[in-house]
């Protein structure tokens, strides 16, 4: 795969992974009848996405980043439903979850119900959850409903004691016919082993043709500025018409749509460093600029490119701030199991991404996968004397002193 892989291009494709369909930009619309609690999920996973962004942006220095932040907090929701005490509430700041239970729950279900492409779409766009579970482990009834009617997050049985390898298989062929064959290995070998109980898993696909594509014809070789000592050869696509675009605060954006207008591209060029403006970047700067962007007749040049990524999310999340459900010592994920006796030993995300003059095709998968906590056996004290020792008879009540002696040979 050609993959420019020191380029510092950012292709902020949140509009696509986040689907606020309808609404400029990032700004999610105002309830409705079967969704009112919608919006508020939604901004929970846009402030969610630029914060993981940011962080990743912090660690990768110089490197290209594709991430769906959808997939991942739509993982991480999942197992919040099995969470208890100080590891739900790090969960809820780190992934803005500040909402009650039923809200919170009846948002995403709307949410995910929002990101599948109804009939007579021209676009392909698909999101699926599964939970993977031990046979005959116990998971709690409340965090089964919850995971299966508000997420569709269904308890599929395997059998990770006697057939590791078989479990790790499944879940991995399940994500790639769930991504279009996109996503291949999520689960890597030595992830997963006979004592893991659960692996929660979110898949998201897709694709689709611009709404004004570009042509083949148009597009031609030009130089790419990596950096102010380099400069690499790209395939430049190149159009001209009418978009939603803005140019203010040092930076430049536009609004590119795929067919049906219902999911777009927001691309953002920034006039001076990509990750200076990393560090800064926040939801509130994104939505100004969408609604500021107008229509113009604008001459766009955009290269043809591919990006994968890979990520092993677990220091990521804890610098976020929720340490605790990484650790074997303090998780509590009791709603689970009824005990806190797992932790989240892995969080695996990837993402792959083709643009190119007819569209875009998309996919991305996430796994949470718990672990069970070690059983520390109470270490048992011993008295054994078989040496010289003081003994005392001690009157209980008053705590005086009887008799006190010293057995120094027991036989003399």
């Amino acid at each position: 795969m050609a993959l420019f892989r020191n380029s510092k291009l950012l292709i902020v494709t949140l509009a696509v992974f986040q689907l606020i369909a309808g609404a400029p930009g990032l700004l999610a619309q105002s309830g409705t009848a079967n969704g009112k609690d919608m919006p508020d999920v939604v901004n929970s996973n846009n402030s969610f996405a630029i914060d993981l962004y940011r962080q990743i942006n912090a660690q990768d220095t110089g490197k290209n980043i594709f991430v769906s932040p959808f997939s991942v907090s739509t993982a991480l929701a999942m197992t919040f439903e099995g969470s208890s005490n100080n590891t739900r509430n790090q969960m809820a700041a780190v992934m803005h979850l500040d909402l009650p239970d039923a809200d919170r729950q009846a948002g995403f279900s709307a949410l995910l119900a929002a990101t599948s492409a109804g009939p007579g779409k021209h676009y392909k766009l698909n999101v699926a959850n599964a939970l993977w579970g031990q046979t005959g482990y116990h998971f709690e009834a409340p965090f089964l409903n919850a995971t299966g009617k508000f997420y569709g997050g269904a308890l599929k049985p395997v059998d990770f004691a006697g057939n590791t390898e078989g479990a790790r298989v499944e879940i991995n062929t399940w994500v790639e016919d769930h991504t279009a064959k996109m996503i291949r290995d999520l689960i890597p070998k030595g992830a997963i082993n006979p004592d893991t109980p659960l692996v929660l898993t979110n898949a998201i696909y897709f694709k689709g043709d611009w709404a004004s594509p570009f042509k083949a014809a148009t597009t031609k070789d030009a130089p790419f500025k990596v950096s102010n000592a380099i400069n690499v050869q790209v395939p430049m696509m190149r159009q001209t018409g009418r978009f939603r675009f803005v140019r203010e605060n040092g930076v430049a954006a536009i609004e590119l749509p795929y067919a049906d207008d219902d999911l777009s591209m927001i691309a953002i060029l920034p006039d001076g460093d990509i990750e200076k403006m990393g560090q800064s970047l926040s939801l509130e700067t994104i939505q100004q600029l969408c609604v500021d962007m107008y229509s113009e007749e604008v001459d766009v040049f955009l290269p043809r490119f591919k990006l994968e990524a890979g990520y092993m999310l677990v220091p990521t999340l804890s610098a976020m701030g929720m340490p605790d459900a990484f650790s074997e010592k303090l998780a509590d994920f009791s709603g689970m199991t009824g005990r806190p006796n797992l932790y989240i030993s892995k969080v695996i995300h990837k993402a792959r991404v083709e643009v190119n003059e007819e569209g875009s095709e998309a996919a991305a998968a996430t796994a949470v996968i718990m672990a069970p906590k070690s059983v520390h056996l109470e270490k048992k004290e011993v008295f054994r004397a078989d040496r010289p020792f003081l003994f005392m008879i001690v009157h209980n009540s008053t705590g005086a002193i009887l008799f006190m002696g010293r057995l120094s040979n027991p036989s003399s």
